[in-house]
């Protein structure tokens, strides 16, 4: 079975249609930079672009960085904050033809497809997935079940939002070394650690391709510490299983 899945991200608009039974993208992902500003309008333009590029005209599943309830954001990080009490799912699907759409939370989306078919798989205990990338995303579950909306990347780490500190844009911006970059994730991680005694971390987003540069470098921490096993795509995919869920 196929479905299609949308990545929506603060940097780029990703997105291909998905085997079901393998976890795996059917053809070449599509990516577009997200628009600046990253308006309701201009980045639903750029869904169904990506969308179109493969022909597509079945259901999609769509994810989005921020809280989404009934298929509405509650919040927008990293986007325009007109998407505030937007009703994304209608919007695309109306955009797209009136096709069936499901929205969901990008960390959460990357965490259903690695609890199903990367690193999490298999795991009954708290598991807890991040997205170090234009923020930090987050995903928690216990028993295998999803808690939605976590947004962990908002905590307060000294003061600050913890993804002003310890994103991969953060990494970028402030052009840090990855040792000093970290030393940053570690403080994050341990605070993380000490609210929810996870036993297993999965670290995703882009920065995952690299990290043999800085996962051996985190100390201290007791949880297990993984790099996500379907890298980017995670989020294509999972948005893509719950489009066939609902």
């Amino acid at each position: 079975m196929q479905i299609f899945g949308v990545d929506i991200g603060g940097s780029g608009i990703k997105g291909a249609p998905v085997d079901l039974d393998r976890g795996e993208l059917t053809q070449e992902r599509h990516k577009v930079l997200t628009p600046d500003p990253a308006t309701p309008d201009a980045v639903v333009d750029v869904v169904c672009e990506v969308v179109q590029h493969f022909g597509w005209t079945g259901p999609v599943g769509a994810t989005f960085p921020g809280v989404i309830t009934n298929g509405t954001a509650r919040t927008a990080a990293n986007v325009d904050k007109s998407w505030i009490g937007t009703d994304i799912r209608k919007l695309v699907s109306d955009r797209l033809g009136g096709v069936p759409v499901t929205v969901l939370n990008d960390a959460d989306a990357a965490g259903v497809a690695e609890m199903h078919f990367g690193a999490g798989r298999g795991r009954t205990g708290t598991v807890i997935l991040l997205t170090l990338g234009t923020g930090i995303g987050s995903a928690l579950f216990t028993g295998g079940h999803l808690v939605p909306n976590t947004e962990l990347g908002h905590l307060e780490l000294r003061g600050h939002d913890a993804e002003k500190k310890a994103s991969s844009k953060a990494r970028e911006d402030e052009d840090l070394s990855w040792e000093h970059w970290a030393r940053r994730v570690q403080k994050y991680l341990a605070h993380v650690e000490m609210l929810f005694s996870p036993e297993l971390f999965i670290i995703g987003g882009g920065v995952s391709r690299k990290a043999h540069k800085f996962l051996p470098l985190i100390e201290g921490i007791s949880a297990e510490i993984v790099p996500a096993q379907l890298q980017n795509n995670a989020g294509i995919v999972g948005a893509a299983m719950a489009a066939a869920d609902e």
